[in-house]
């Protein structure tokens, strides 16, 4: 791919109870990236959270990078994740959902929603929490990889979608290959890594086109996401809590 990849920074704000998040999207100037509806990297101490809401229409992976997240819907689920872990529900045609953080550290991760196709959007809802040893590790020459979503992973979703944790240590390279027919995303948590002479701060990100390929390098340690996702060429109609 010869294009240039767009380069975008999260917006920092107030969201659910006293909670902090960076919101890459939807916000003014990217509102989605299809399949993808919103992406929100999360910082929820003690006595913050999100307390009960509805939601419908699509599919979303709560990820920990650190903290635990307790979980509890109108499905009769109840359930805490720790770092490295994820929370995965399907709202399909609806659910009610809340998530606090779990013991006294702050819960940091990302919630990544995925919209749904028309024709999945009545589906039933559906909730799975996932432990980190059951998320597949990479290790590098210089870092290590987890697949969030992907091979080897337990977890599938009703779009085709990879997700990738990615850390690496000071000279380290990841080499990422965007599929042809997906939209690729780069999202820096920690560190400044560098991507085709563009150096990305924490809450920066690159949206990569399909078939990109590219490497990923680590002048100092840092962390970032690797996501993919087959867009569903549909209109996503956000309404708050709703993808319709």
């Amino acid at each position: 791919m010869s294009e240039h990849p767009l380069h975008y920074r999260a917006v920092e704000m107030a969201e659910g109870a006293g909670a902090h998040v960076k919101r890459l999207f939807p916000v003014a100037g990217l509102h989605h990236v299809d399949p993808f509806v919103l992406l929100d990297e999360f910082f929820v101490g003690a006595g913050a959270g999100f307390p009960d809401h509805p939601h419908r229409g699509f599919e979303a992976i709560t990820y920990l990078f650190a903290g635990g997240m307790h979980h509890r819907d109108n499905l009769g689920n109840d359930s805490v994740v720790s770092a490295g872990g994820a929370q995965v529900f399907t709202a399909g045609r609806g659910i009610v959902h809340s998530e606090a953080p779990h013991g006294q550290e702050t819960a940091h991760g990302i919630q990544l929603w995925i919209n749904m196709a028309q024709i999945h959007k009545d589906l039933p809802p559906a909730y799975q929490p996932v432990d980190a040893d059951q998320l597949p590790v990479q290790e590098l020459p210089f870092g290590r990889v987890r697949t969030v979503v992907g091979p080897g992973s337990p977890i599938h979703l009703h779009t085709a979608v990879n997700y990738h944790d990615v850390e690496l240590e000071h000279e380290g390279e990841f080499h990422v290959a965007v599929p042809a027919h997906h939209t690729g995303l780069l999202y820096a948590v920690s560190g400044t890594p560098e991507v085709l002479e563009e150096v990305l701060t924490a809450g920066e990100a690159l949206l990569l086109g399909g078939g990109s390929v590219l490497t990923v390098y680590a002048e100092q340690p840092c962390r970032f996401i690797c996501l993919s996702g087959q867009p569903h060429g549909e209109p996503i109609n956000q309404h708050g809590p709703f993808v319709d």
